[in-house]
């Protein structure tokens, strides 16, 4: 029975430093650090487990004990880490600057280890849905994207950001569903992000069934090819760390259609999601099922 999700992509330890007053540049400034799994695939797997999805995370790591907390992490969060691969060296880090307010001021990403993720580790015989993070390189992500097409697997794809958007445009075609803010639809079809109406008409013209447009605080646009695009408003959520909400809402995307939502119903429990992260100080919130109202 196809009914696992397959998530694809990174998986590091985040740093992540936050100012106890408004940030100052080109100083230090006084603050807090701490240091916990992520990356958006793992995150996405996690939230997945939590959520009560069956998911199999598909990743690589170095042979050092932040790896190995990782995966124990991960595992315990109820997603299946078989498939990440330990290899030499260090796993990858994701440095973020978050300012007094919990908004990212800068952050840097170091997902090198990513490039050692053999795919032969992909099974998609059980697979409902593949999920596909922009962290990983060209070849491999077409890889994946044509893995997908052969065994009849939808595939939703995260950008991750402009850079990692633009360097797989050519990959966003057929596919089940693509979640951009404004810059990184932009770089996928070349237009400004101004133009994210037309971008979105662009995809759906390249097969692209939906797009999820992220806007943050103004909230999101559910666009289905060939229904009325939909606008979802955020949830209010007091800020306490945004590092992780844009993988838990799609995350939680996922879940509720794998129940069978539709798109827009899929949406609004992402919103949830994503409040529910942002006002936590987990990238992923160990109690995210029960913020939502579902069952482990």
């Amino acid at each position: 029975m196809r009914q696992w999700v397959v998530v694809v992509g990174g998986t590091n330890m985040d740093v992540v430093a936050r100012t106890s007053a408004p940030l100052v540049p080109a100083t230090s400034n006084p603050g807090h650090t701490r240091i916990s799994p992520g990356g958006v695939g793992r995150n996405i797997a996690a939230c997945l487990g939590l959520l009560g999805a069956p998911v199999r995370l598909v990743s690589a790591v170095g042979d050092d004990a932040f790896g190995e907390e990782a995966l124990r992490v991960t595992a315990e969060c109820g997603a299946d880490v078989a498939a990440v691969r330990r290899v030499p060296g260090a796993t990858g880090t994701y440095t973020a600057v978050l300012d007094d307010r919990g908004e990212l001021v800068a952050a840097v990403s170091d997902m090198a280890v990513v490039d050692h993720l053999e795919l032969d580790t992909v099974h998609l015989t059980d697979a409902a849905l593949v999920v596909l993070d922009g962290n990983l390189a060209h070849e491999q992500a077409a890889r994946v994207v044509a893995s997908a097409a052969a065994a009849g697997v939808p595939v939703a794809f995260e950008p991750v950001s402009v850079a990692k958007a633009a360097r797989l445009a050519d990959l966003v075609r057929e596919l089940f569903l693509v979640t951009p803010n404004a810059d990184e639809i932009a770089a996928l079809t070349g237009r400004s992000a101004a133009d994210w109406r037309a971008s979105i008409a662009d995809l759906h013209d390249r097969g692209v069934e939906h797009v999820w447009l992220r806007q943050g605080a103004d909230g999101s646009w559910m666009c289905s090819r060939g229904a009325e695009p939909v606008h979802l408003p955020a949830v209010p959520a007091e800020v306490v760390d945004v590092t992780g909400a844009g993988d838990a809402m799609l995350a939680a995307w996922v879940a509720a259609w794998l129940r069978g939502a539709d798109p827009v119903a899929a949406a609004q429990e992402g919103h949830l999601a994503a409040a529910a992260t942002i006002a936590s100080p987990h990238t992923v919130r160990p109690d995210l099922a029960d913020f939502l109202g579902r069952d482990h």
